[in-house]
C-alpha cells in the first residue's frame, strides 16, 4: 500500500487511534501531536474550573466541615486523574465516582471523564457507569448540596450536564467508528483491486501463451520439415545415394523456408503490436473477456494489423500443410456466407477458436505422426455447433531415420486449446479412436437474433 506524502503530518494532526492500524487496544495507542495537546488545554481547562470553584467552598456554610474538607483534594485528584483516561477509560469514569458525589471543585474534570467514558468505552457498559454516577450524584445535590429551594433545579443541571457530555462522546466515537470502518472498506478494496488486477494480469498471460504457441508452432513446424527434407536430400547426395538437388529445387525450398519464417515473423509482430497496446492501457475493459474486442486484452484483434484467421482462411491453413508435404483430406459443410462473399453469421471470436483447432491438430499431427494422412472435417449448423475434427492414423513405435526432421512438442498447444474452447462454451476431446488419434472440438452457434456477427 503507498504511503500518502502528507501521513506524517496526518498522523501529528489526528488523533492517535485514527493513525493506528487495525482496531487498536488503548493502551498500545501513542498519543499523536494533537493527542497531547488536546490533554494539555483539557487539563488547564479542568485545573482553571478548580481554581475558580475553589474559593466558593468555603462560602458554602449550609455544608458539613467534612466535605468542604473533602472537596479541594478529590477535585485535585480528578484533574490529575485525566492524563490517565486514555489508557484506563473506565478506571478514571470509577474512581471519579466519590469526587463527582461529594464535591463540587471536579465539575471541570468529570465533563472531561464523562465525555472520555463515552468516547472510548462500548455503549451498554458506559451507560451503566453513568447510571451509577447519577445515582451518587443526585442524592448529594438533594440533601446537601443547596438551599431546599433550589435543590430541584440544579439537580436538572446535573442531569442535563452529564447527558450532553455523554451524548457529545458517544456522537464522536460513532464518527470514529465511521471513519475506521470507511478506512478498513478502502483497505479491502485496494486489496481485492489488487487481486483482480493480478488475475486480469495472469489471464492476459495464459491467453498471450495461447496464442504465441497457436501462432509460432505451426510456422515453426513447417520450417522444421522444409528444413530437414532439405538436409535429408542434401546428405543423401553427398554420400552417393541420390540424385544432386538441381538449384531449382534449392531455390524453392529457400524460398518456402523464407516465406514461412517471414510469415512467422509477421504474426508474432501482431502479437507483440497488441501487447504494446495493452500496455497503454493498464485498466481492463470491464464486460470482456480475453481473446475479444473490448476484453482484458485482445490479443489477436489489434487494430491496422492483418486480418485474423477465420473459418474463411481454412483452405489456406490446408494449402500449407500439403506443401509442407502432409496429406490433408479436408471436408467443410458449413451454411452459406452471407451475401455470398462475406463471413459466416457467426462471431470472429468463434471463428478464429476453429482456427486455431485445426491449426493444433495439422501441428500435432506433422509433429507426432510424420507422413500420415490427415483427415480435417469443419461442419456447423446455425442454431445447433460447430465442430472441428482432425484424426491420424496412431504412429507406430519406430525410431526416426537419419535425416529425417523430429519436431519437439512443449505439451502446451492442447491445454491452451481446451482453454480457448472452455471460454467460449465449448468442449475438446482427444485420445486414440478405432487407431487413430482424434481431436474432436465443439463450439456453440448461436442463432443469428442472438449471436450473429459476421466475420471479417
Amino acid at each position: 500500500m503507498t504511503t500518502h506524502p502528507t501521513s506524517a503530518l496526518a498522523r501529528r494532526l489526528l488523533p492517535g487511534e485514527l493513525t493506528a492500524g487495525g482496531t487498536p487496544r488503548p493502551e498500545r495507542v501513542r498519543r499523536s501531536a494533537r493527542d497531547w495537546a488536546v490533554d494539555v488545554l483539557l487539563f488547564a481547562w479542568a485545573v482553571l474550573c478548580w481554581a475558580v470553584l475553589f474559593e466558593q467552598v468555603e462560602s458554602k456554610t449550609y455544608l458539613p466541615g467534612w466535605l468542604v474538607a473533602l472537596d479541594p483534594p478529590l477535585g485535585a485528584l480528578a484533574c490529575l486523574s485525566l492524563w490517565l483516561r486514555r489508557r484506563w477509560p473506565l478506571g478514571v469514569a470509577l474512581a471519579a465516582v466519590p469526587a463527582a458525589a461529594l464535591t463540587d471543585t471536579v465539575v471541570g474534570a468529570l465533563a472531561v471523564i464523562i465525555f472520555n467514558l463515552a468516547l472510548r468505552i462500548p455503549p451498554r457498559a458506559a451507560a451503566l457507569v453513568l447510571l451509577l454516577h447519577l445515582a451518587a450524584t443526585l442524592p448529594y445535590v438533594l440533601f446537601y448540596g443547596v438551599p431546599h429551594e433550589e435543590r430541584w433545579t440544579v439537580a436538572v443541571f446535573v442531569l442535563i450536564f452529564y447527558l450532553l457530555f455523554f451524548t457529545w462522546g458517544s456522537a464522536t466515537r460513532a464518527r470514529r467508528q465511521l471513519v475506521l470502518k470507511l478506512r478498513e472498506d478502502a483497505v479491502r478494496a485496494q486489496a481485492d483491486h489488487e487481486r483482480r488486477l493480478a488475475d486480469v494480469r495472469r489471464a492476459e498471460r495464459r491467453a498471450i501463451a495461447r496464442e504465441m504457441h497457436d501462432v509460432l508452432a505451426h510456422r515453426v513446424s513447417l520450417l522444421s520439415v522444409h528444413a530437414g527434407a532439405l538436409a535429408y536430400r542434401t546428405r543423401r547426395t553427398a554420400a552417393g545415394e541420390g540424385a544432386a538437388l538441381d538449384d531449382s529445387e534449392i531455390a524453392e525450398s529457400a524460398t518456402v523456408i523464407r516465406d514461412n519464417a517471414h510469415q512467422a515473423l509477421e504474426e508474432l509482430r501482431d502479437v507483440l503490436h497488441v501487447l504494446r497496446e495493452d500496455e497503454k492501457e493498464e485498466a481492463p475493459c470491464p464486460g470482456g473477456r480475453p481473446g475479444e474486442p473490448g476484453g482484458s486484452g485482445a490479443v489477436g484483434t489489434s487494430d491496422g494489423a492483418r486480418p485474423q484467421p477465420d473459418l474463411t482462411r481454412l483452405g489456406e491453413l490446408v494449402d500449407e500443410a500439403r506443401a509442407a508435404g502432409q496429406t490433408v483430406r479436408f471436408d467443410q459443410e458449413l451454411p452459406e456466407r452471407v451475401d455470398g462473399e462475406g463471413g459466416w453469421p457467426l462471431r470472429p471470436q468463434l471463428q478464429r477458436t476453429a482456427y486455431r483447432a485445426v491449426q493444433e491438430g495439422l501441428t500435432n499431427a506433422r509433429k507426432h505422426a510424420p507422413g500420415s494422412p490427415v483427415q480435417v472435417r469443419v461442419a456447423g449448423t446455425v442454431g445447433e455447433e460447430l465442430t472441428v475434427r482432425v484424426s491420424n492414423p496412431l504412429p507406430g513405435a519406430r525410431e526416426p531415420r537419419r535425416g529425417e526432421a523430429v519436431i519437439p512438442g512443449a505439451g502446451a498447444g492442447l491445454t491452451g486449446l481446451r482453454e480457448r474452447l472452455e471460454i467460449e462454451g465449448g468442449t475438446l476431446a482427444y485420445g486414440p479412436e478405432n487407431g487413430r488419434f482424434t481431436l474432436l472440438a465443439r463450439l456453440p452457434w448461436p442463432p443469428p437474433e442472438t449471436g450473429y456477427e459476421a466475420g471479417p
